[in-house]
């Protein structure tokens, strides 16, 4: 196995087949943060089998080879530790938070979720109702469903606009069978990333996942291949009429991957389009006109793409003049840039924000994994820090002019029909 020293406590090994672990030791803590990333997830589903990672995701919990569904849930809550996961557009995570002398304990644990899990027939209805309850759920929440209304505009014919749930019929169609592939297929070594940080030891976490036979096959075995993202739908538009007591908005567009060098751009932008009290969205739409009590703008970045957005929620009857306003800010900012003074504040936010999110063991994993899924290289916090410092005006005027103009919005609205206002009313 390869080892490599990449900062001060922090190290990564790749195995021969094809695995990597990487830790990060923060000596002044005394919990340990652990999880199990699988390169398979919502963006590699054809379209029927949507939700079926997602499926997955839920039903190793019911039981595994060597332990039951309440022995998953019991051992390490009862030490105060906590298990999770979740399913995202481009891997799956497994994920526990315990006192560092139950990392063992928790790497075990996980190691059976993720390769052991028994995937009983017998279990699949009730875990499917659950979902199904779920997608119901959202679908009575019109500021979740309109987030899935706008990916679906966006990307209509690529993954990363299909639900991660999936839809009831969809799931109805799915078997065990059809899970126990999935997860022969995709829940294999090479194609996962295990992070740790905070009082962990390197080579103890090692000697841990050799026990539990993340190490056994000599030959390396690939990770699936990345998402390739397909053009998006810019400039459309589409309302969904339903009564509801406001009118909820969602504009956005695509934009790149985590690993582009424009990101640091786009975040100091995208902060101070809409990224809090600060901004010029909530200055303007809230403070000064009184429009809505929420407004903000939002980034993702996935494997193949990523997304730049904004979302506000207003009264039906000031639904247009919302969004007129969004849209003077949006040609503002895309004709504009920033001006300097801005610029420095938005800097200055960023990295207070990159700083501040690594204040907990579970936020230093998940960027430990997020380098290695994203296909990016580690940068240091200080390199990161000054690279953040180094964008230039010239660089968020490029990608203002570029990601901020109106036209490029696809914009997505959720709410009452006002009369005379068709399904395809442009925004």
């Amino acid at each position: 196995m390869e080892t490599v020293q990449l900062d001060e406590g922090l190290r990564r090994t790749t195995a021969p087949n094809g695995l990597v672990v990487l830790t990060e030791t923060l000596p002044g803590v005394r919990s340990a943060a652990v999880g199990i990333y699988v390169r398979t997830a919502s963006a590699h589903e054809p379209r029927s089998q949507l939700g079926i990672s997602h499926l997955l995701e839920h039903m190793v919990f019911k039981g595994t080879e060597r332990r039951t569904a309440q022995q998953l849930a019991l051992e390490l809550e009862i030490r105060g530790g906590g298990l999770d996961a979740f399913t995202g557009r481009d891997y799956t995570s497994y994920q526990a938070h315990v006192l560092d002398a139950d990392l063992p304990l928790a790497v075990e644990i996980l190691t059976d979720l993720v390769r052991r899990p028994v995937l009983r027939e017998s279990d699949l209805e009730p875990e499917r109702n659950v979902i199904l309850e779920e997608i119901n759920g959202v679908a009575d929440t019109p500021d979740d469903l309109v987030f899935e209304l706008h990916a679906e505009a966006l990307w209509p014919d690529h993954p990363y606009g299909y639900s991660i749930l999936g839809t009831a019929q969809s799931l109805q169609a799915l078997s065990a069978q059809d899970l126990k592939a999935l997860h022969r297929e995709g829940y294999y070594r090479g194609n996962c990333v295990i992070a740790a940080a905070g009082h962990v030891d390197h080579e103890q976490l090692l000697t841990g996942l050799e026990r539990e036979g993340w190490f056994d096959g000599g030959t390396r075995e690939p990770p699936r291949p990345g998402i390739v993202s397909a053009p998006a739908v810019r400039g459309a538009s589409r309302a969904e009429s339903r009564e509801t007591a406001q009118t909820h908005i969602v504009f956005g567009t695509d934009t790149f991957p985590l690993r582009d060098r424009r990101r640091f751009a786009l975040s100091i932008l995208t902060n101070v389009f809409g990224g809090g009290m600060s901004s010029r969205l909530f200055q303007r739409v809230r403070e000064e006109l009184g429009l809505a009590y929420a407004i903000f703008a939002y980034k993702h970045f996935y494997q193949g793409s990523g997304q730049l957005g904004v979302y506000v929620g207003t009264q039906p009857s000031t639904a247009d003049q919302a969004v007129d306003a969004i849209n003077a800010e949006y040609s503002r900012l895309a004709r504009e840039g920033l001006p300097m003074s801005e610029l420095a504040n938005g800097k200055q936010q960023l990295k207070g924000q990159v700083m501040l999110s690594l204040e907990s063991p579970a936020a230093r994993m998940g960027r430990l994994a997020g380098f290695v899924l994203h296909d990016d290289r580690y940068r240091p916090l200080d390199e990161m820090l000054a690279e953040i410092d180094s964008v230039s005006s010239e660089d968020v005027a490029a990608v203002a002019a570029e990601f901020f103009t109106p036209e490029r919005q696809t914009v997505v609205r959720l709410g009452p029909n006002k009369k005379g206002l068709s399904g395809n009313r442009k925004a």
